[in-house]
């Protein structure tokens, strides 16, 4: 039989699952809206019931346990979820507990940008490394952070909010309710929320066009950007710069081997590599400046892959 692990990427928008092989590979995956606003009660039964879907799927896997990646903030060693904001009723949530005791199989969890993170080092784009920053940028900004070996946890399970460390005194207002924080200002919302500006203005004909009678997405912006559009590719040059102010920031606090750049516009990444570099060789001492900046190799599995790993690599 083969050796496997179950696995569960709660996100507001989505609830998706797999059964991932020792070696990384998804064997079996499974996805659907989450019911973010049903309570924990029907996210729980939404995750049994995707979980034996998979499993169906999967029936040779010698199944060693089940890795859950969750947002935010939560105590991976108490199996918390301590607090999800884009899920109704999502406090003090023993989801651990309640998922072991469902299915009979042994349960980590695990913040799901950690989870990505151990995706990435593991099996993708950290391979070979001890010390590396997994940043993902979509929506908002996060990622975890691998030094010497481990996954930085700190108090609580809550280092590594990476997305939350203030850039900027220019009053822009964070998600999270506090003011400059990188997520303000290099997230794909943030660049969204730049482009309907520009667009409004009048000064990005070209983005007005795509978004039609919608919102200007950074999709827009990455779309309108590959053919050449000069508001776009200015747009994109402005997103490149904050992400390496951030990035410089990283080398300097975790001295990492890589830096790994995932999620929506993340993906962008060779559009704006040039910036990117540029910003981090003005902003960082002399020894961090040669610490490549590579793109994810996983994509939207790496949080998946990595929750898995949470039991493949403990058990024996």
């Amino acid at each position: 039989m083969t050796r496997a692990a179950l696995a569960i990427d709660l996100g507001g928008t989505e609830l998706r699952a797999a059964v991932v092989e020792a070696t990384g590979r998804v064997a079996a995956f499974a996805a659907i809206p989450t019911d973010a606003q049903g309570g924990p009660d029907a996210v729980i039964a939404q995750m049994v019931a995707l979980l034996a879907q998979v499993r169906a799927e999967t029936p040779a896997a010698d199944i060693v346990g089940l890795g859950v990646g969750a947002p935010g903030p939560l105590d991976p060693d108490a199996g918390i979820v301590v607090d999800a904001p884009t899920l109704l009723g999502w406090r003090n949530v023993p989801l651990a507990a309640i998922l072991a005791e469902r299915l009979g199989v042994a349960v980590e969890l695990e913040n799901d940008a950690n989870a990505a993170a151990l995706g990435e080092w593991r099996f993708g784009a950290g391979q070979g490394t001890r010390s590396m920053v997994f940043i993902t940028v979509s929506t908002g900004l996060g990622g975890g952070v691998i030094v010497d070996g481990h996954l930085l946890h700190g108090r609580r399970g809550l280092a590594g909010e990476i997305g939350h460390m203030t850039i900027s005194d220019r009053p822009e207002r964070c998600s999270c309710g506090g003011i400059g924080c990188w997520e303000a200002f290099a997230s794909g919302t943030a660049l969204a929320r730049e482009a309907t500006k520009l667009a409004a203005a009048g000064g990005a004909p070209e983005l007005k066009r795509l978004a039609g009678s919608g919102p200007v997405t950074g999709r827009h912006v990455a779309e309108a950007a590959r053919q050449g559009d000069a508001p776009a590719l200015k747009l994109l040059d402005d997103e490149a710069r904050w992400l390496g102010v951030g990035l410089a920031n990283l080398l300097h606090l975790y001295s990492p081997e890589r830096l790994i750049l995932g999620g929506g516009v993340g993906s962008l990444l060779p559009m704006m590599q040039e910036r990117i570099e540029h910003t981090i060789r003005e902003r960082a001492m002399s020894p961090f400046r040669d610490v490549p900046v590579v793109g994810a190799a996983l994509g939207r599995n790496a949080g998946l892959v990595g929750a898995a790993s949470l039991m493949l690599q403990e058990a024996p």
